[in-house]
Order: structure tokens, then sequence, then C-alpha cells
């Protein structure tokens, strides 16, 4: 009995002891299937991220790549300036927007990419005349016939009511639209044009046949340029994989990050000159790896200046306004000013601000005005001087007529030509994007340089009879009634108006 009970106790050790073995075993299987089944679920999370984002794959880049691209480019200055805004000629008379723009299309073999803000060529005031309407008109007939020519055109906006994309999208178009409310509250300002990516325009005209007749424009062409027109395409890739999305995703194709920037620029040929080039983008959340943001890139140029910095913009207003818990909260917005400050006071560079004067001018810019020529009160070597572009023949209800919708500025060794007003708002919600062009010693040339084209379009603005100083006047109770504007030339401009 004892030994049968001493067997039956030790059965029952060995079988507890198998089971405890078992029970461990299992628990080990479980633990490593909970831990393979985490693994797969971060992994199959992670291929969600990469795939939710971008293609992996990017744009189809043409077989252009950064090895083969081309760096030896032709770079043209254009302008629109309307036939009611003469200028004395000097000899130095650019290429027409409407021509060069043009250009690009008949040099289209396989794509035309465009961002605009407007879609607006068709369309004209009633009092406009049929001639001044006529070049939007001819530039949308010649977007509807790239399909007959076997030329894809890939369009990317925020505009989401206009009828000309549904037209050019009946026409094989591609239309991305970009949700700029769902990201940053602002609009896709970006105005540029890419052509079988070795082509491009960037500058102030939008798809408006305003910008090709009554507004006053001013961009670059820039030709057989693949290494840019490759980097300004990922822009546009951007812009493009932003369709039918409420979010920017954290995770980015390399074929839509940035080739160039301010610390590794392009290394180029402009017309026979040594440069060097790179894009910004606009606002901060559309900047992917690499790129430049607008802001910087404009600081850069203001700091690498050593003599002057000539700046021409519709709107000055180091202001951002952002709502916030249902109200508007208003701020400094302190870079550019800032930098504008430094240059004058610290280093001696003369600073010369033209800006337009018309009905959307806010108050305060007057006020920013003031502030920066007190810099050179009291101070030697010190020049500041801001003038206001203004049309006398512009009408009370045509507030673009002769405006000057330029947004450039032109330093002794620099050129940025950008798609924003220097407002503070724009460069925080607005998309828009920037070209820096950097020629050292470039003043020294011929007068061949895009940079000595920039400035002189600058001087002979600055010096036309457009171009004049104001003073705004207060009441009795130092409060704005209203704004009254002072328009007053120097004696010379008023005895030849139309002097240079």
């Amino acid at each position: 009995m004892k030994r049968s009970s001493y067997s039956t106790v030790q059965q029952q050790g060995y079988s507890a002891s198998i089971f405890l073995k078992r029970k461990d075993k299992l628990e080990q299987t479980q633990q490593k299937c909970i831990a393979i089944f985490a693994l797969l679920c971060c992994f199959a999370v992670l291929v969600a991220l990469i795939f939710s984002s971008v293609d992996i794959w990017g744009d189809d880049e043409d077989g252009i790549t950064e090895e083969n691209c081309s760096i030896d480019c032709r770079i043209v200055l254009v302008e629109n300036i309307p036939d009611d805004l003469p200028f004395l000629r000097d000899g130095r008379r650019h290429l027409p927007l409407s021509v060069g723009l043009h250009t690009l299309l008949d040099q289209a073999k396989h794509s035309v990419e465009v961002v605009s803000p407007v879609w607006d060529l068709n369309s004209w005031d009633l009092e406009t005349t049929a001639s001044t309407a006529k070049q939007g008109q001819l530039l949308f007939q010649r977007l509807l016939t790239l399909k007959s020519r076997g030329v894809k055109l890939k369009i990317a906006s925020s505009v989401t009511n206009s009828a000309e994309l549904k037209t050019l999208a009946a026409h094989n178009a591609q239309v991305h639209f970009v949700n700029m409310t769902a990201f940053t509250r602002g609009g896709l300002h970006s105005s540029f044009w890419i052509v079988d990516r070795k082509h491009i325009y960037i500058g102030s005209a939008a798809m408006d046949w305003r910008s090709l007749s009554k507004r006053k424009e001013l961009g670059v062409m820039v030709y057989n340029c693949s290494c840019l027109a490759l980097d300004l395409h990922r822009v546009f890739s951007f812009y493009k994989q932003l369709q039918e999305r409420d979010y920017i995703p954290s995770i980015w194709s390399k074929r839509v990050t940035a080739l160039y920037g301010k610390n590794n620029a392009l290394e180029l040929q402009l017309n026979t000159t040594q440069a060097t080039a790179y894009l910004s983008t606009s606002p901060d959340l559309f900047c992917t790896k690499d790129r430049t943001r607008d802001v910087d890139a404009i600081y850069q140029v203001i700091q690498s200046a050593k003599t002057f910095v000539f700046i021409s913009v519709t709107n000055y207003l180091p202001l951002v306004s952002r709502g916030f818990r249902g109200t508007s909260v208003t701020r400094y917005w302190s870079p550019i000013d800032e930098a504008i400050r430094e240059a004058v006071v610290l280093r001696g560079v003369k600073v010369r601000l033209l800006i337009s004067f018309w009905k959307k001018t806010h108050p305060l810019t007057f006020n920013f005005v003031t502030s920066l020529k007190s810099l050179c009160m009291h101070l030697h070597n010190c020049s500041l001087e801001v003038k206001f572009f203004s049309h006398n023949k512009e009408q009370k209800d045509d507030v673009q007529r002769g405006l000057n919708h330029n947004k450039y500025m032109v330093t002794d060794n620099a050129v940025y030509i950008g798609n924003h007003d220097w407002v503070g708002s724009d460069f925080a919600i607005n998309a828009g994007v920037g070209l820096v062009l950097k020629m050292e010693n470039s003043l020294t040339d011929s007068g061949a340089s895009i940079l000595q084209q920039v400035k002189a379009a600058f001087e002979r603005d600055w010096r036309s009879r457009y171009a004049k100083n104001l003073q705004v006047t207060k009441d009795h109770d130092s409060k704005y009634r209203h704004l009254q504007a002072k328009l007053h030339m120097e004696t010379k401009e008023e005895n030849n108006p139309l002097s240079l």
C-alpha cells in the first residue's frame, strides 16, 4: 500500500511537472506569436504609411536625372507692360510675356505642367475692348490644341469652380485639385510652367487675361535647363500628390525632395555667365526635405548684398493674421523687415522699395514704411528710399488697370523672383515658389546678364512718372477719417513726365 501510494504520488508529480513544462512552452509560444504579430502590425503600418503618402516610385521624370540633366541654359526676362502705361524707350525692351508663353508652347513635344492661382483667360470686364482680352483667349486656345499634338497638359490648382479648368479637363488635361483650405486655410499662389522637363517660366503672372494685357508683370523664361526644370517638376509633383488629401503625409517619395537649396545651389551657365540657382517654397508645411523656405531665400539674398537691394512688390506688410478660437489674431512678422533694417543700418547697403499704391493697399503699410525711412534720419552712409507705383489714369471701377504686379528683388549679386507679395500672411498660409539666381561680379560684365536686365527694369520703373513719393495726412484727432494721399513728384519729373 505504501509503495502503491508512493508510486501514485510520483506519477502525479511527474504529470504535474510535464503539465508545468507544457504550460511554460505554451506561454513562450504565445509570447512569440504576440511578438511576431506585433512586428507584422508594425510592418503593415509602415507599408501603409509609405503607400498612403506618395507613390513610392514618384512621378515619371522622362529619364532625366541629376547626372544627365543640362546646366548650359539660356534665360530671358519677360514682362507685360500695358499699352496705356508708356515708358520712355531706353533700348532695353524685354520679351513680351504673351510671346514668351507662346514660345514655350511652340517648343512643347511631350508635356506642359502649369500651376496658377487663377484661371480666367477667356472672361473680361464688360468695358474691356476685345483687343485687350485677345491675348488671354489666344493662349487658352493654344492650351486646348495640345491634345491634338500629343502633348500632355497637367495642371495643379486650388480653384474649385473654374469653367476653364473643366473645359481643359474635357480636352484630356490632367487637373489636380489642391485643397489648400484643409492644409493651411490659404491658397495656391504659385505661378510657373514646366515644358518637357527642359524649359520653365516663373514670375508674377497668373493664367488671367489681365496678366497679358492690363497688369504690369515680370518673370523669366529659362530654356534648355533640365536640371532646374527637374527640381521645379518635383514641386509640381508635390502639389499633384496632394490631390484628394486633407493632410500632409509624414513620409514622402525621394522624387519630391529638393535637388538644390541655399546651401547646395545648382552651378550652371546663364547666357554664358557663370551662376548658381535654387528654388524655394512656402509655406513651411510645404517644404519637403532639403527644400529652402521662401523667407530664408529672401533673407539670404538681402544678407549677401554688398552695395544695394532693390525691391518691387505689390504689397508690403510685415504682419501675419491667423484665426484662433473664432477670432483673428494679428502679430508682427519680422524676418524680412528685420533683414532690411540690418542691411541698411549695420552694413550700409542702399535699399529702394517700390510698392504699388492701389485700392487694396493696407493703411498700415504707410506706418511700416515711415518706420523704415526713419532709420536714416541721423545716420551717415544710410540710404533707404520708398516710392509708390501708381497709374495716374487708374479708374475707380478698375483697380487692376496699370497695377504693378511685380514680385521680385535684385541686388549687386543676386536676383529673387517669387509669387508672393511681401506680406507675412502670404508666406505663412499660401503656397508659393521663388527662384534665386546668384552671379558674382556680374555688374562688371558687358550688360547681358539677367541681373543687369532686372536692375535696369527696376531703375526704369523707379525713375518713371508712375513712381511717386507718398504722404499720408491725419485729421486733428490723430485718427484716420479716411486715407488721403498726396502723390507728388520732383520738379524734373513734372517738367518731363516721360523721363527716366
